[in-house]
């Protein structure tokens, strides 16, 4: 791979992460109730993280043609847990509200970013860049996992709360 189109790759994960953090952001921004309000500004915060982990493997490869090791800790705790979940945002949120759809759209977000950073691990060459987007994926997919958890949730939430159910 050449170092233009690495250069370009990363900027597109960096644009990643920067769109996720501006999104989660204004969600929380908006949110009346402060358990989701903090949900989406603990994800915003995650993102942010990502951005300054990319930017600093960005200027480094530019300068040194190569990336380094130690800009991230690949054995980080993921702080955002489905403990969520119990902390009672689900009765928090409104099925067909705005939070509900930001979670639907968070959804999407999540799922782009982890075609990317899988794809480009499996084609890296350069160990320490498969780590970088091996770590960013595992990120990636547990907030996805958590996302999802959450539309099922509001989901059984609706059918059940509207009488849905067939028996």
């Amino acid at each position: 791979m050449t170092q233009t189109v690495t250069l370009e790759i990363l900027k597109q994960a960096i644009m990643i992460e920067k769109r996720g953090y501006a999104f989660y952001r204004k969600v929380g921004e908006q949110a009346e109730d402060v358990a989701v309000k903090s949900f989406f500004e603990s994800m915003a915060q995650e993102e942010l993280s990502h951005i300054k982990v990319l930017t600093a493997q960005f200027k480094v490869y530019n300068e040194k043609k190569m990336f380094e090791s130690g800009l991230f800790n690949e054995n980080e705790e993921i702080q955002l847990t489905m403990s969520i979940l119990n902390s009672g945002i689900i009765e928090k949120i409104a099925a067909a509200g705005f939070e509900a759809a930001a979670i639907s759209a968070s959804i999407a977000l999540e799922q782009n970013s982890i075609d990317v950073y899988s794809r480009r691990a499996e084609e890296a060459i350069d160990t320490e860049e498969k780590k970088l987007y091996t770590w960013l994926a595992t990120w990636e997919r547990h907030h996805l996992k958590m996302l999802m958890e959450i539309d099922r949730a509001l989901l059984d939430q609706a059918w059940s709360d509207s009488s849905f159910w067939p028996f």
